[in-house]
């Protein structure tokens, strides 16, 4: 195929899809990057594993840049399909189930199994894959490679090759390329190279830092409040006490702040690495997320019940390792508890008594979780026990969430599934913190994705390309704001609507949530209608 059939603009072009020579030298690079892994995966000793890294991760990242390159600079500038339900791998197909086993049983391994992959115990030296990453690892923190060292190591080559390749597809949209770059700056400074940076200052006796994500806030990092993590900020004097009330800040200050001014988008798809993933490596599936009403009911439920058991489960684990001697230190058990009910309260109080009208049901939803957190509350304090919550060890409720939440869902269901439910399953049914932005966002943002109904044309790409499952179309349909907890605020619906119907605003909270009435001549008497409105 020559580049002048990339420039075909009808609807069912009769041309065969085929690579072009450039495309399929640049899958052959990555190929061979990819078998070198392969060949450390079953063992294979490198003796010089320096050089052996460098060619596998520098073959892939060359051929992937390579292909990108050659795959969008041939086309004119804009959004198309491009066949994304007739591929294998972008519709459920065999490629893609394949992919999607790979991608699953590559992460239980890795979480569960590391020792299959070379990683030493007990002082043994890694081998296989792992030993592969060992070179690197000593050159950050001054240490041997891990489990995690590997896949974050992974994660942020696949956000910065996949990035670029996402920036190309969306070069005619300033909007696309700023995010971008900016979830690829965060990856790669504040999730991967600061950490390792943290690691090599605990060599020194000054320090013992977790290794930690700064960007990675509660209730996303649940174990910012782990006693061997504050432990570890109060023992490695300013920089650690810096540092920890900098996590707290975010939490209740700096979080809210943002979300007020730009919504949960300044984080899900700005800052977030989950969300950076999703946006970069994940988006030739993003139309694969369901659209389902009973999709959308999951969703409501899961998230926030995800979000209650992390909340139980943090003040759990702190009321453990709490005392009860105020002359001691201040924040006694009893002192924490009353603080974490009040705050609750308070918020929810707050929301009923001035949001309660944009919750509707919801509202009893949200009473019901606010019942199951005191009661936890009430019944820590009251059976005189400090380890135990519903007659439950709190380290086995921090185990639990660990394994279940933060790393099954997370981890394997959330990356390894976006082959077959699409690239934001972790975000739009699991994450605690999408939740908490959410309602936020929900409750007092300014900002929301005002529409032009009179332009739309209901084609249905905006719909189609929603990653987290809101029917856009509907709103636009109607002209109405477009205002929902689960919206990340990644403006693909805006890129890809041919009319420019859609925008990413943030304006005052006056009407904000403008429903509009949708009319059936057979359903209404219009001028009874038009005479009970007030214009």
């Amino acid at each position: 195929m020559n580049d002048k059939q990339h420039h075909s603009i009808s609807l069912t072009p009769s041309e065969t899809f085929s690579l072009s020579t450039k495309e399929k030298i640049a899958v052959f690079i990555g190929v061979v990057g990819l078998f070198i892994l392969a060949l450390a995966l079953f063992n294979t000793d490198f003796p010089y594993k320096t050089l052996g890294l460098s060619l596998s991760l520098g073959l892939i990242t060359a051929g992937t840049l390579l292909f990108s390159h050659s795959l969008y600079t041939t086309k004119l500038e804009g959004i198309k399909n491009d066949r994304v339900w007739f591929k294998s791998l972008t519709s459920r197909g065999v490629t893609a189930w394949i992919l999607g086993i790979v991608l699953t049983g590559f992460y239980l391994v890795l979480y569960f199994f590391p020792q299959y992959l070379g990683q030493g115990s007990s002082g043994e030296a890694n081998t296989g894959l792992i030993a592969l990453f060992d070179p690197l690892s000593f050159l950050l923190s001054g240490r041997p490679a891990s489990q995690w060292f590997v896949y974050g190591t992974l994660y942020t080559l696949a956000i910065l090759i996949f990035g670029y390749k996402f920036i190309l597809k969306y070069r005619h949209n300033r909007y696309q390329q700023l995010r971008t770059v900016s979830v690829m700056f965060f990856q790669l400074g504040f999730a991967f190279l600061i950490p390792e940076f943290m690691a090599r200052l605990n060599e020194s006796p000054e320090y013992n830092l977790p290794y930690y994500d700064i960007k990675s806030m509660w209730p996303l990092n649940y174990y910012l409040f782990d006693r061997w993590s504050v432990n570890g900020f109060i023992n490695s004097g300013n920089l650690g006490l810096a540092l920890l009330i900098f996590g707290i800040l975010s939490i209740f200050i700096i979080s809210p702040f943002l979300t007020y001014k730009y919504g949960k988008r300044w984080y899900c798809s700005w800052v977030c690495g989950c969300g950076g993933l999703a946006e970069t490596a994940g988006d030739p599936f993003r139309q694969l997320s369901s659209k389902k009403l009973s999709a959308w009911k999951l969703e409501r439920w899961l998230i926030h019940v995800v979000l209650v058991f992390s909340v139980i489960m943090t003040t759990a684990v702190i009321y453990s390792y709490l005392g009860h001697d105020s002359t001691k230190y201040w924040l006694t058990k009893s002192t924490f508890l009353l603080g974490v009910g009040g705050l609750l309260t308070l918020v929810f109080a707050l929301t009923l008594i001035f949001k309660r009208h944009e919750l509707g049901k919801d509202a009893n939803y949200g009473a019901l979780g606010f019942f199951v957190i005191i009661a936890a509350l009430f019944i820590m304090h009251y059976t005189g026990t400090s380890e135990r919550l519903f007659f439950v060890k709190s380290s086995v409720l921090r185990s639990a969430y660990g394994l279940y939440i933060g790393s099954i869902f997370s981890g394997v269901i959330g990356t390894g599934f976006y082959p077959i439910l699409g690239n934001r399953v972790w975000c739009r049914f699991g994450c605690p913190m999408a939740a908490v932005l959410g309602f936020q966002q929900r409750m007092f943002s300014k900002f929301r994705i005002t529409t032009n109904g009179g332009q739309c044309i209901s084609c249905g790409n905006c719909s189609t390309y929603c990653e987290m499952g809101i029917d856009v179309r509907a709103y636009a349909q109607k002209g109405e704001n477009i205002v929902r907890s689960s919206c990340v605020g990644c403006g693909i619906c805006a890129a890809v609507c041919p009319r420019g119907v859609l925008k990413l605003e943030n304006d005052s909270m006056k009407e904000r949530i403008n429903s509009n009435d949708v009319l059936l001549g057979n359903d209404v008497d219009l001028m009874d209608y038009v005479n009970s409105k007030s214009f």
